[in-house]
């Protein structure tokens, strides 16, 4: 706990010491941290491995990006259009995919995530197509804090990803968290005892689908633009990456682990273009030699 409310300070002040570029880096850290919680309580606690989790923080994405430029950039609104898409999305997903188990469930999410991925690229009158959706402003907030600052963008990420954090804690630690992991570990038994296997399963991919929502809201203002690389296949790897390298059913691990998979991408990309293929490499490593990822070893002081 000490160490938790360290971070956190530490996170507070951050804006006085790193110039603007670092201070955008630490940004995104934060909104693929809070991506990487939300598969970690599908992936981690659940035992439900997706690769279509892009489709989240893609609709949401778009759903601010849509509204923004063409209908009002009210924060309330936007924010709740993108959790609102996004937890639809994931709600008729659920419906879709759960009975489904294995290779078979991660194929299923993939081709859903595909389609979105698809309707983004087509349906250019709406999403602009494979060119984006550019321009997507910033909203003030009240009269005082202004989001097309950099340091109050910080600062306004900074609150969602406390948010997040907090309340992914809370839902893991509560008796629905550990009736998920007993359903992890065998379901047989777990519906054996009167517990709803498929409820849960559904409630916790509703959630995961929801917390993806707020990354993608966050991930739209900040990059003030949205195009269908945010529903693509790659998305959803790179944030499985995350969760397996810092740590599936860790949850604080995959925050780690999205931390370093953003800065790995932007120090790497610098010098060649093939950095999926250094991660991908890392990702076996992990997989290989460390298997409980990288918050085991921070976890007990290692």
């Amino acid at each position: 706990m000490l160490s938790l409310i360290a971070a956190t300070i530490i996170l507070l002040v951050l804006p006085l010491a790193l110039t603007d570029y670092y201070l955008g880096l630490v940004i995104r850290m934060m909104i693929f941290s809070i991506f990487a919680m939300s598969l970690d309580l599908l992936m981690g606690y659940t035992g439900l491995a997706s690769l279509g989790h892009s489709a989240f923080l893609g609709v949401a994405a778009y759903a601010v990006g849509i509204l923004s430029v063409r209908v009002s950039n009210n924060l309330f609104l936007t924010l709740g259009a993108g959790l609102g898409f996004a937890g639809i999305t994931a709600a008729i997903f659920g419906f879709m995919v759960l009975r489904s188990r294995g290779p078979q469930f991660l194929m299923l999410t993939l081709a859903l995530a595909q389609v979105l991925w698809g309707i983004a690229f087509k349906w250019k009158a709406l999403t602009g197509g494979d060119d984006g959706l550019p321009g997507i402003p910033r909203p003030r907030l009240w009269l005082l804090w202004d989001l097309s600052d950099l340091t109050g963008f910080y600062y306004f990420s900074l609150f969602f990803f406390l948010v997040a954090a907090l309340l992914l804690y809370l839902i893991v630690r509560s008796p629905f968290g550990y009736t998920l992991e007993g359903i992890r570990e065998n379901e047989t038994r777990m519906r054996t005892l009167g517990y709803h296997v498929w409820m849960h399963q559904y409630i916790a991919f509703v959630l995961a689908g929801l917390f993806g929502g707020m990354a993608g809201v966050l991930f739209a203002y900040f990059n003030r633009f949205v195009s269908p690389t945010e529903l693509h296949l790659v998305t959803s790897a790179k944030v499985l990456l995350m969760v397996v390298l810092g740590g599936a059913g860790t949850l604080f691990g995959p925050a780690l682990g999205a931390a370093i998979v953003v800065l790995l991408e932007n120090l790497i990309s610098a010098y060649t273009q093939r950095w999926l293929t250094i991660l991908g490499a890392i990702y076996v490593l992990v997989v290989l030699f460390m298997r409980q990822g990288l918050w085991g070893p921070v976890r007990k002081g290692v």
